[in-house]
């Protein structure tokens, strides 16, 4: 009963408990920088008990924004960042920062350049025309890596989490779904790591400069058949265990193709719609007539990603971070009597960001407000993450929609 509340060691950081804020994207920035609101939101979630909180999709360069609402690591941000890590430390937390790069899953309006892959072709999902890398633009996109935790140490901040899943651009190299070169970066498993490989050794040389712990966010599947499968995870697990990661986060999902395998539930389309820009009225148009067809549901079930995790914390001896469905005390003892080192929650978090206090004073039958929804998820790529049970302006056509959730 008591594991929960241990201090916790990540490689040279030390958490007051094992609980961590997930780097679910909150769309809290604005210019590609902080804002006062995203800083309340990690404070809150600090002062509500967690022992790390992190924030989300921090773009290692210009062109790996996704959206206008993201951080864009760079030096003119440097203060807004350390008035928020500041902020944390003084409620006793540790805060991360996850560090990305979107790949295809932009568009040049967004990005300020043509979105990139390992491969040309075309993403659906953004819909975009996607151009595959040169050969020589490949190291100095894992240099900044590097140079993104620079800025994350000058900005106070005690790890960083390499975002290696979901269909993102190191997802992307690694997957045979998005990539089809026939280069030294494509064909066999040991090529198609070898753009994370220089992304983690660069992040780790950095990391281990400053003192900071290096997480990284790995697919134990990409959740479709021609994607990333659990044994060839594996071998990517290892090979990331042997880099030198602080920590595994395992996740599944790839955006792209699958985005509810990431997360799990029935995401209410009409609202995704709704929040949509009208610049991007075609997409909104399809989502709302189509989207309920469009994107596979799931059922949301606690703990919905253990069982595969399992399979990984049998073949690594590096600490794991478990992520994937946590809204009770009772799914994250289970969790953690299972050898996970720490849990990562987020929609929990959203719903009551002082959840993790109430965990402490409760007892096995403590359980979150959460009810998954997903209205959250819904406009988080348009608007800012929030729970509807907080949120005081939803329209009534919407929550006719919700209501059936």
């Amino acid at each position: 009963m008591n594991k929960l509340f241990e201090t916790c060691k990540l490689g040279p950081i030390e958490l007051r408990n094992r609980t961590i804020r997930s780097a679910a994207f909150e769309s809290m920035g604005k210019n590609f920088g902080p804002t006062q609101e995203l800083k309340d939101y990690h404070v809150a979630v600090a002062r509500g008990g967690i022992g790390m909180t992190t924030l989300a999709y921090a773009a290692i360069n210009r062109g790996a924004i996704s959206f206008n609402s993201q951080l864009w690591l760079r030096e003119e941000i440097l203060p807004g960042l350390q008035d928020i890590t500041d902020a944390v430390h003084a409620e006793g937390a540790k805060v991360g920062i996850q560090l990305g790069h979107c790949g295809d899953m932009t568009h040049w309006f967004t990005a300020g350049c043509f979105p990139v892959g390992p491969s040309y072709g075309f993403n659906l999902y953004s819909p975009t025309f996607v151009r595959g890398l040169r050969k020589k633009e490949i190291p100095e996109i894992a240099k900044d890596f590097g140079r993104a935790v620079e800025l994350c140490h000058r900005a106070g901040f005690d790890s960083v989490e390499v975002h290696a899943g979901h269909g993102y651009l190191i997802s992307q190299f690694l997957s045979p779904y998005t990539n089809h070169r026939h280069d030294e970066y494509g064909g066999s498993l040991d090529n198609r790591m070898r753009f994370m490989r220089m992304c983690l050794e660069e992040t780790k040389e950095k990391c281990e400069k400053y003192g900071m712990a290096m997480l990284v966010k790995h697919n134990m599947e990409d959740g479709f058949k021609r994607g990333i499968q659990i044994p060839e995870s594996l071998v990517i697990a290892k090979e990331i265990e042997r880099l030198g990661a602080d920590s595994i986060v395992l996740t599944s999902g790839f955006v792209s193709k699958a985005p509810m395998a990431v997360m799990r539930g029935r995401i209410p389309t009409k609202s995704m719609a709704y929040y949509m820009p009208l610049k991007s009225w075609p997409q909104k148009l399809v989502v709302n007539l189509f989207g309920k067809w469009m994107i596979k549901q799931y059922d949301f079930q606690e703990c919905f990603f253990l069982e595969n995790a399992k399979k990984f914390r049998k073949e690594l001896k590096c600490p794991l971070t478990y992520v994937g469905g946590l809204v009770s005390r009772e799914g994250i003892e289970r969790v953690l009597a299972e050898g996970f080192e720490t849990v990562q929650m987020a929609r929990a978090l959203v719903n009551d960001p002082d959840f993790v206090n109430k965990l402490r004073e409760g007892d096995l039958s403590t359980r979150s407000g959460c009810d998954h929804r997903d209205y959250c998820i819904a406009r988080m790529y348009s608007d800012k993450m929030v729970c509807c049970h907080n949120c005081q302006d939803i329209p009534e056509k919407l929550w006719k929609e919700l209501r059936k959730m």
